[in-house]
């Protein structure tokens, strides 16, 4: 059985940093590649940034040089390092992990950037 469990949400004021981890835990031999989703309030569910086995990385353009993804291996942890937040970031964050090939996901954990 996996469990995948998104931490490291919060409000946080607008120019603020936040970073969130995606661990995998329980029959995880090693994670593949990655991604971090968001469904802000109204909106449909976006990709953010996503990683692969490689550790080549894409980012949706509106976070591009904000947001940085980044997995550590060892850990069965993805990251997700989001500088200079905005308002429109606010949304529920969510990581998809590949493990052996098949897509695993979190219950998400809420971002709110506000003043």
């Amino acid at each position: 059985q996996v469990q995948i469990v998104e931490s490291g949400g919060g409000l946080v004021q607008p120019g603020g940093s936040l970073r969130l981890s995606c661990l995998a835990s329980g029959s995880v031999f090693s994670i593949g590649g990655a991604a971090w989703y968001r469904r802000g309030p109204g909106k449909p569910r976006e990709l953010v940034a996503s990683i692969t086995s490689d550790s080549a990385t894409t980012y949706t353009d509106s976070v591009k040089g904000r947001f940085t993804i980044t997995r550590d291996t060892g850990k069965k942890t993805v990251y997700l390092q989001m500088n200079n937040l905005k308002p429109e970031d606010t949304a529920v964050y969510y990581c998809d992990v590949l493990i052996a090939g098949v897509p695993y996901w979190g219950q998400g954990t809420q971002v709110t950037v506000s003043s």
